[in-house]
């Protein structure tokens, strides 16, 4: 009997130290990504959140740009997503896609200006577009991402590109399993004019917003707007 007592508290144990370590995994893993300090808007097309970095950013925030500045500058880019070889050849021969629609820059580009203006340095403004996805009652259509700007450069970050995520955390066939979000996939951003997409010191693309402006006959006078 006092065999099976221990066995008993030997297998609780060693079960308990799993979850624990387990638990401390997960925890790490998020506590490596940036995480939200502020929600900047809320509605059932856009989302507009300030996250906090993990690592020290040095970002030019606050940053004042106008919302016609915001609209100009995403107007230039598109993407595509990338692949592994040997399925990089034939993606390489489709043409990248337009990253945001005429309608859906009305919508975000106000708001990515208030928090480009309420960032600190440490934080980035991550954006999401809502789109009724295939099955409106349980998944929507998202494009998703982030930006934020250090000294002349603005930098962009793509997570979903008109992604079908789930609505419903819990699936009713399967009510002890959860809904989790698709991972982000990782793109390839193009901007034209090519010539103000640049790579800076630190081997990272960005897009040398200032010169670009400049470049731009309906923005109005160079810089108007901007730090």
């Amino acid at each position: 009997m006092v065999t099976v007592k221990s066995g008993w508290r030997f297998q609780f144990a060693v079960c308990a130290l799993v979850m624990l370590s387990v638990g401390g995994i997960v925890l790490a893993g998020c506590a490596r990504l940036p995480y939200t300090t502020k929600v900047v808007h809320e509605g059932p097309q856009v989302k507009v959140a300030l996250q906090k970095e993990v690592k020290p950013a040095g970002y030019s925030h606050p940053a004042q740009l106008t919302a016609e500045e915001v609209t100009a500058i995403l107007r230039g880019f598109s993407l595509r997503e990338e692949q592994q070889l040997p399925l990089r050849w034939f993606a390489e021969e489709v043409p990248p896609k337009q990253l945001f629609r005429e309608d859906e820059l009305g919508h975000l580009a106000v708001h990515l200006v208030d928090g480009l203006r309420a960032a600190g340095p440490e934080e980035r403004v991550h954006f999401a577009l809502f789109a009724p996805g295939m099955n409106p009652a349980d998944s929507r259509s998202v494009t998703a991402g982030w930006i934020a700007i250090r000294e002349a450069n603005l930098y962009l970050g793509i997570e979903y590109f008109h992604t079908e995520v789930p609505i419903r955390h819990i699936d009713n066939y399967y009510q002890h399993y959860p809904l989790l979000p698709p991972q982000p996939k990782t793109y390839l951003l193009l901007f034209e004019p090519g010539r103000f997409w640049i790579t800076d010191q630190a081997g990272t693309r960005g897009l040398e917003y200032r010169q670009f402006l400049k470049n731009v006959p309906t923005i109005g006078t160079p810089g108007t707007g901007m730090q």
